[in-house]
């Protein structure tokens, strides 16, 4: 009978912050895969879990995960871990997870922590959509294409970033989204656990006063503003189509939908 794959979520730093099941189904498997052995082994001896570990990063993950599945094709339950947070989420794991699913192996979700929810929760930023890009590009050039074509997104944006590079992801911010709220959110859940509010320029001037930056960073950007609501009357805007060679009926039905009315509204004020 073919076993399980458990992909469980870990701390982001503070070793409390784990679930009854996690703790359970870690206790249970028959292996732990884990982004780093060292730095798991820290969880699972502060809750005392005495179980094998290998390692599965994205430097082996291919032969990995081939030697994962063959073992769970055999019965054994092998949960997957990162260092931090969720598994997969900016993390190694997409690889083991599909083979899994080809092999019919039952994959299960362990929820918890992760940064970028969490961040976002404390950020006040609005939350009713967002973004996740991952890590920003550390090259210049691509960092600033990446930010641009995300320009219109009305959704709040969110990366994590490496504390050596945060300044200059801070300018190219300001350079090409302008003056929106952001918010650093770093060492989230850890002792010196901040948030850094403004905008680009003023959390970046926050951060190049200091000696150094230090500590795992998550940067979250406000969403564009949605552009102002047309004002101009329905049938002078209907007017303005069919003067440029659209069709009337064509130029009604066009209306509507930017408006976000019926095409009978439109043509009743129209007439």
């Amino acid at each position: 009978m073919p076993g399980r794959l458990y992909l469980v979520a870990t701390p982001i730093g503070n070793l409390e912050d784990i679930t009854y099941r996690a703790v359970r189904l870690l206790g249970e498997a028959d292996v732990i895969a884990c982004e780093d052995t060292r730095q798991t082994r820290k969880l699972l001896d502060h809750y005392g879990i005495h179980k094998p570990t290998v390692s599965y990063h994205e430097h082996n993950e291919a032969e990995r995960a081939a030697e994962l599945v063959a073992r769970m094709n055999t019965g054994a339950r092998v949960a997957l871990v990162s260092d931090a947070g969720m598994p997969l989420v900016s993390d190694p794991g997409y690889r083991l997870v599909r083979a899994a699913v080809e092999a019919g192996i039952a994959v299960e979700p362990v929820p918890g922590p992760s940064a970028s929810l969490t961040a976002l929760a404390a950020s006040g930023l609005a939350t009713d959509a967002f973004y996740f890009g991952g890590f920003l590009p550390p090259k210049e050039g691509q960092r600033r294409r990446i930010l641009e074509s995300l320009a219109g997104e009305e959704a709040t944006l969110i990366f994590y970033e490496a504390p050596h590079r945060i300044l200059d992801s801070l300018q190219a911010v300001e350079e090409t989204l302008g003056a929106r709220p952001v918010v650093v959110a770093r060492e989230l859940t850890k002792l010196h656990e901040e948030f850094l509010r403004g905008s680009a320029a003023e959390v970046r001037a926050q951060l190049a006063a200091r000696d150094s930056v230090k500590g795992e960073i998550t940067l979250l950007i406000g969403k564009a503003e949605a552009p102002p609501p047309d004002a101009t009357p329905l049938d002078e805007a209907v007017a303005a189509l069919v003067a440029a060679g659209v069709p009337r009926m064509d130029a009604i039905k066009q209306v509507a939908r930017q408006r976000g009315l019926s095409k009978r509204e439109v043509y009743k004020h129209v007439l």
